[in-house]
């Protein structure tokens, strides 16, 4: 399966230096943060919520950097400059969709995380334990 994000997967292994355990928390850490990232964001733009935007757009910042995630970042820098000067009209709506449609993709070539974190429940302790801190869209 191909990734959006080719060099992720490279970028992780690297991180992990041969530690597997470490190399799946990475992955889950990255996915679930994507996951919150989609989540809060549709949030925010259903309540008209800007600082709950800003909260989710602050705490993935450095992720969505050491990751080059370039065009999520982008994308989300957009939405702030529209937000900002125009509030939660129309072209707040549209960035909205093209967030989805970029945040999406990477979600949609995440299938593999998943298995993986289904099969990390039955084997270590329980996911809810784990503090998310990153986005994902790796797949392996």
């Amino acid at each position: 399966m191909s990734n959006f994000y080719p060099e992720l997967n490279l970028r992780i292994l690297e991180m992990a230096d041969g530690d597997e355990e470490f190399r799946k928390e990475l992955t889950l850490a990255i996915y679930n943060g994507l996951v919150e990232l989609q989540s809060k964001y549709r949030e925010g733009i259903e309540e008209k919520d800007e600082v709950k935007i800003q909260q989710i757009r602050h705490k993935l910042k450095p992720t969505l950097s050491m990751f080059e995630f370039n065009d999520l970042t982008e994308c989300l820098n957009e939405g702030k400059t529209i937000i900002e000067s125009q509030g939660f009209g129309e072209a707040a709506f549209a960035h909205y969709q093209d967030f989805s449609k970029k945040s999406g993709h990477c979600n949609r070539r995440s299938q593999s995380t998943e298995k993986l974190k289904k099969k990390e429940r039955t084997l270590a302790a329980p996911i809810s334990d784990f503090k998310p801190y990153g986005i994902l869209c790796l797949t392996k």
